[in-house]
C-alpha cells in the first residue's frame, strides 16, 4: 500500500501537457492547438523559413485548417481516393536529394522544428491528396475554347517557350491548354471554398485566432 501511495503521488508531481481544441467545425469536426503548431512548422520547414508561432501566423494556419476540413469532408462524402505512403515517400526522397547530405541530416533539422519524419511524411500524403481531389473534383467540369487556347498561345508564346524549351508548336498549344484548364479548375476550387466557408458553423474556442 505504501508503495502504491508513493507511486500515485510520484506520477502525479509530472505536469500533464492538455492538447486543448481551439477551432470546431459544423459540430463534428475539431483542429486542435497541435494541429495548428505541427502544420504551421511544416510549412515553415519546407519553405526554408525559420521557425515561428506568432499570432498572425497561426491565425492564417488556422484558416488553412478550415479549409482542410472542408476538403476532408467532401473527400469522405465523394469517396475520392487518397495519395499513398509510397507517394509521399517519394516526395521525401527528392526533398533530401535536394537539401539534405543524408536522412539523418533532415531528421536533424527538422527537430528544430518540432516536427519528425512521420509528420513530414503525412504533410506530403495530404498535399498529394489535395491536389488529387481538386484535379477530381472540379476539373471535369471545365471546358476550354480552341478560341481561348489561340488567344493564350498566341499572347503567351514566349513565357510558353521559355518554360518548355523542347516542346513543339503543338505542344505549346497543350502547354497553353493546360496552363487554361488549371485556371479554370482554380477559379472553381476557390469559389466552392468561399461558399463552404459562408455555410459552415465555426467556433473559435481560442478567440484569438477569429
Amino acid at each position: 500500500m505504501r508503495f502504491l501511495l508513493i507511486l500515485l503521488f510520484t506520477c502525479a508531481a509530472f505536469p500533464v501537457i492538455i492538447d486543448r481544441v481551439a477551432i470546431e467545425v459544423d459540430a463534428n469536426d475539431i483542429i486542435k492547438d497541435s494541429d495548428i503548431d505541427r502544420d504551421l512548422h511544416a510549412t515553415e520547414f519546407l519553405d526554408g523559413d525559420p521557425p515561428s508561432a506568432t499570432l498572425a501566423e497561426r491565425k492564417k494556419t488556422a484558416a488553412h485548417l478550415i479549409d482542410q476540413v472542408f476538403i476532408r469532408q467532401e473527400i469522405r462524402i465523394g469517396d475520392y481516393p487518397t495519395a499513398s505512403t509510397e507517394d509521399a515517400n517519394q516526395q521525401l526522397q527528392e526533398l533530401q536529394k535536394q537539401r539534405f547530405s543524408s536522412e539523418a541530416a533532415m531528421r536533424e533539422q527538422l527537430k528544430k522544428y518540432d516536427l519528425t519524419l512521420p509528420d513530414l511524411r503525412e504533410q506530403f500524403r495530404w498535399q498529394l491528396t489535395v491536389l488529387r481531389f481538386i484535379d477530381a473534383r472540379f476539373k471535369p467540369a471545365v471546358l476550354v475554347s480552341e478560341e481561348a487556347v489561340e488567344k493564350y498561345y498566341k499572347t503567351h508564346l514566349s513565357e510558353l517557350r521559355k518554360e518548355n524549351p523542347k516542346d513543339t508548336d503543338d505542344q505549346l498549344k497543350n502547354d497553353a491548354r493546360d496552363a487554361l484548364t488549371g485556371e479554370e479548375v482554380n477559379k472553381l476550387f476557390f469559389a466552392w471554398l468561399d461558399q463552404k466557408r459562408h455555410d459552415a458553423k465555426i467556433r473559435f474556442l481560442e478567440e484569438k485566432l477569429s
